[in-house]
């Protein structure tokens, strides 16, 4: 989802003798930060559910708040870079970021939900805003013809940030020792969730200080000077629209259905994500399988160091109660190290299959896999639903550029609906813990991601076709 597309290279060719590695690695380090900070909102819904005492519909405006602000603030972003420029809109992201952080102090103090969600919005908006600033710097960044290459780095970093943010929150929110659970056990039900929410400060404190330093680095270095496109391609695109006497890139039929289709796949994508942990509470899970308890001890174990750098030693999971929170957390990130491997596995192949086909069968692989869950028990429904995150991998990358197909001069506009539709994970994760609390149970409620998948495979068969 954050994963940056290809931009058309400046006019002025970089001089041969410049070096992009350092400006690389800031990048690299942004799309990490966005995965983590993203997808850490898997394991905070269920943490809040708790800590402030609400229902499944209540606690997934986690995410509302946080992916809200894609569609509140994606069009702003883009008049703020003007201003600004694109470097300074980077450093501006970054504080913006850095003040939703430090918010998560007084919210954890007073166990104050909407504090928790304005926090959440800040977060969403800094983010908004250095998508929209990072994303075009990833190609200009070094020679065009590798910029393919720098596209795939970030992605793989981006995706190992989300993949190993929900497993360190896990083990701090969920893991925690034996002695401190038994102490907590004790205290009354108002003093142990005041215990519990301030485990969540040094987290975001550290976020705070790590976003200082890095908007730091942004304002001193030097990055590259993004240009305007370039005049024969402003002719090619005028050209294309005339010839399609299109007045606005809503009037092609194949934008307007990829706009649908980036709003539901991030809603199942973030929706599966948030509702892992909950899935599982749901299964009545006493007895965990051979390979999960090997995979969750040896996570925790080669991730407790992690831990320690918050202030948190927290013994290794234990698998011998069955499913537990800190259990889910594990599961939680397995489901986005698949959607990570995918995308490693997806860049040849999309270079050698047609990606319209390959689209198809991921997506009809994700309506089969969220069916036989709703349909089975325990550890195997839980699973499926994890398998999910490898079907998700080449979404985003096939149905992106299939939407802007053929929209000449209306690309960028076509561009900037696509981003709004990553509304979709505001929308879709409420909808499911609506369903979950009052029509059915979760069970029920996963319906949702399969109609999802439904729409998706709708438009890889047909949805896609650029009518003239």
């Amino acid at each position: 989802m954050a994963a940056p597309l290809v931009s058309s290279p400046t006019t002025t060719a970089p001089a041969a003798t410049r070096s992009y590695l350092g400006p690389m690695v800031l990048m690299t380090t942004l799309f990490f930060l966005f995965g983590a900070v993203t997808n850490f909102n898997d394991v905070l819904m269920p943490y809040l559910k708790d800590v402030c005492q609400l229902t499944d519909f209540q606690s997934t405006a986690v995410q509302s708040a946080f992916f809200g602000a894609y569609f509140l603030m994606s069009l702003p972003a883009g008049r703020v870079l003007e201003k600004l420029g694109f470097q300074r809109g980077i450093v501006l992201g970054l504080l913006v970021m850095g003040v939703g952080a430090l918010l998560f102090v007084p919210a954890a103090n007073t166990r104050t939900f909407g504090l928790f969600l304005l926090a959440l919005s800040f977060l969403g908006a800094g983010i908004t805003l250095l998508q929209v600033a990072a994303n075009p710097y990833v190609s200009v960044l070094g020679p065009a013809r590798t910029a393919a290459s720098r596209v795939s780095i970030v992605g793989v970093a981006n995706g190992l940030g989300g993949t190993l943010s929900p497993l360190i929150g896990g083990l701090i929110l969920f893991g925690g020792s034996t002695v401190l659970k038994a102490q907590l056990a004790q205290l009354p039900l108002e003093q142990r969730l005041s215990e519990e929410a301030a485990l969540v400060k040094p987290l975001y404190i550290g976020l705070a200080v790590f976003l200082a330093v890095l908007a730091l680095l942004f304002f001193l270095v030097r990055l590259p000077k993004i240009e305007s496109l370039p005049a024969d391609e402003e002719a090619t695109a005028a050209q294309a629209a005339a010839e399609t006497g299109r007045s606005s890139a809503l009037s092609f039929r194949h934008l307007t259905l990829g706009v649908v289709a980036i709003f539901v796949y991030v809603g199942v994508e973030v929706g599966i994500g948030s509702f892992i942990i909950r899935y599982g509470e749901a299964q009545n899970i006493r007895q965990l399988s051979g390979f999960t308890q090997e995979l969750v001890r040896g996570l925790s174990l080669a991730t407790n160091w992690a831990a320690a750098l918050f202030g948190n030693t927290p013994d290794a999971i234990d698998t011998t109660a069955g499913f537990t929170k800190a259990v889910g957390a594990v599961l939680v990130s397995s489901y986005w190290f698949g959607l990570m491997v995918g995308r490693i596995i997806g860049i040849p192949l999309l270079s050698r299959f047609d990606a319209r086909k390959l689209l198809a069968g991921v997506c009809a692989a994700g309506v089969a896999l969220v069916t036989l869950s709703i349909f089975s028990q325990g550890e195997t429904a839980l699973w499926l639903v994890v398998l999910c995150g490898l079907c998700n991998a080449i979404i985003w990358p096939v149905v992106f550029p299939l939407a802007i197909t053929g929209l000449g001069r209306f690309t960028k506009q076509g561009s900037s609906y696509l981003i709004m539709a990553i509304v979709g994970g505001a929308i879709i994760p409420p909808l499911m813990g609506l369903v979950a609390t009052h029509g059915g149970g979760l069970r029920v409620a996963f319906i949702l991601p399969a109609l999802c998948y439904a729409y998706l495979l709708f438009y890889a068969l047909n949805g896609y076709r650029v009518v003239r």
